[in-house]
């Protein structure tokens, strides 16, 4: 029987979208998009996700990538992307109050740096409905390591096979699966199929 829904957060319960705080920032088209790829798409950004580096940290290795007349739009988007490149799927308020409403736990699982821990609260749909929240960053370990899945049951005191988990990574999924956590992987944008899954649990 489920008895806990563990939610991803971006790509679920939030969209996301790097490019967003460069455009806020650069206007220059072609400069946006190597700051996008030096800032988001790098090796510094998956280790804040894992809390080993410092924004300070980070930001000197992404520079090191860029000219230096764009070392100071690098940090301005990584000072700010938070304020631009979240916000809330207003789908998924509702969803999430009725499973609460139905009885279920409601957990998040997300792999994001400790600046989330700021910031989540504004973005999270129902943020009131939940029953626990892990990030990455705080737990030094992502998804789809073992570990923060272990990290997860053993925090909040959580049965893994009384567990479904909705993540928008099949990779995530099968690692969630294969510590013995059902889920179904959200990446279609199908918010009514999704409803249909999450509703039809027992």
């Amino acid at each position: 029987m489920i008895k806990n829904i563990v939610f991803d957060m971006g790509g679920v319960l939030t969209g996301y979208e790097a490019m967003r705080v460069c455009e806020h920032f650069i206007m220059d088209r072609q400069d946006r998009e190597q700051v996008c790829t030096a800032v988001f798409v790098s090796p510094e950004w998956l280790l804040l996700d894992m809390g080993v580096l410092t924004d300070e940290q980070a930001l000197v290795r992404m520079c090191a990538r860029l000219p230096k007349r764009l070392h100071e739009a690098a940090g301005l988007c990584l000072e700010h992307w938070h304020e631009h490149c979240l916000w809330t799927y207003p789908e998924m308020k509702p969803v999430v109050q009725e499973l609460k409403a139905q009885g279920f736990g409601i957990y998040l699982c997300s792999n994001a740096s400790v600046r989330m821990l700021a910031c989540y609260q504004e973005a999270l749909p129902a943020v009131d409905c939940f029953d626990g929240i892990l990030f990455s960053g705080t737990e030094k370990c992502i998804k789809p390591q073992r570990e923060i899945y272990e990290r997860l049951f053993d925090r909040f005191k959580l049965n893994p096979a009384e567990c479904y988990f909705i993540d928008d990574q099949p990779l995530n999924i099968d690692a969630g699966k294969a510590c013995g956590m059902d889920g179904y992987c959200f990446n279609d944008g199908d918010f009514e199929k999704l409803k249909q899954v999450l509703f039809s649990l027992k």
